[in-house]
């Protein structure tokens, strides 16, 4: 009995530790859905308050660019709601969808001078943005912020490798699938484990077929496809609900 009295009290010791930093932590950070999973969640109390200083929330319009292609880099950013496009853009002028990030993604090259890519929000976005010297003077400084960074860079690497097999091996249908997929899977972390999953579309059907290599009418008439067979429900063709994760990720081939 006394062991368990003992095993208790630091229990409840670890628990009001635990209330007492977060209480600590700025408003800001306490509200901030994204913090535990972006790489925010590797900083210490006083890191998050240090950063909190100099950082801000800002609320980016659909279509509005966030970095262009070869501009200078001056802050990095948490996404914390919505999705970002990434494009390249080729001397003739001509654009290309290269990759979209999530929240809690971090958006940004760390020591980059300048961006290799252009960003513009997809759908209303949220981010936090956070200034390149000091994000990078406390990467210096903290193992677990920089081990972070890594880990969450080395599962974009993966996905970018996993979405060469798409473009690359998989039919028309299996690309607007595995789209769709990504989608549903990566648009509201913060949701709970659910077999079905409800968005609003971020991408136009243009956007859409240069992102997959394919011509609007394909992605169009694809779409059509996955919603007569009863792996979509679409409205207004951006509504989408997917009854079943499992059936539609079987669909795109994975």
């Amino acid at each position: 009995m006394p062991y368990r009295l003992k095993f208790y009290r630091k229990t409840f010791s670890v628990a009001e530790t635990k209330i007492e930093q977060d209480k600590a932590l700025p408003s800001l950070c306490q509200s901030c859905e994204a913090r535990h999973r972006g790489v925010c969640g590797a900083m210490t109390t006083p890191e998050l308050v240090e950063i909190n200083k100099l950082s801000h929330r800002k609320t980016v319009e659909h279509g509005e660019t966030l970095i262009f292609d070869d501009e200078t880099i001056y802050h990095y950013a948490n996404i914390v709601k919505g999705v970002v496009k990434l494009s390249k853009i080729m001397a003739d002028g001509r654009q290309q969808i290269v990759g979209l990030q999530f929240a809690p993604d971090f958006l940004g090259r760390p020591f980059a001078k300048e961006s290799k890519l252009s960003a513009e929000a997809a759908s209303e976005t949220e981010i936090c943005v956070i200034p390149k010297t000091a994000f990078e003077n406390m990467l210096r400084k903290s193992p677990e912020l920089e081990h972070r960074l890594f880990a969450q860079t080395l599962v974009q690497l993966d996905e970018a490798r996993e979405w060469m097999v798409t473009l690359g091996r998989k039919t028309a249908a299996e690309k607007v699938a595995s789209f769709m997929y990504l989608i549903a899977s990566h648009i509201d972390p913060a949701q709970p484990d659910s077999e079905s999953v409800h968005f609003d579309l971020p991408l136009t059907r243009a956007d859409i077929a240069d992102f997959l290599g394919l011509t609007i009418e394909t992605v169009s008439r694809q779409i059509t496809k996955l919603r007569k067979s009863g792996l979509l429900e679409v409205v207004n063709n951006r509504a989408i609900t997917v009854p079943s994760l499992k059936k539609l990720k079987r669909a795109s081939g994975s």
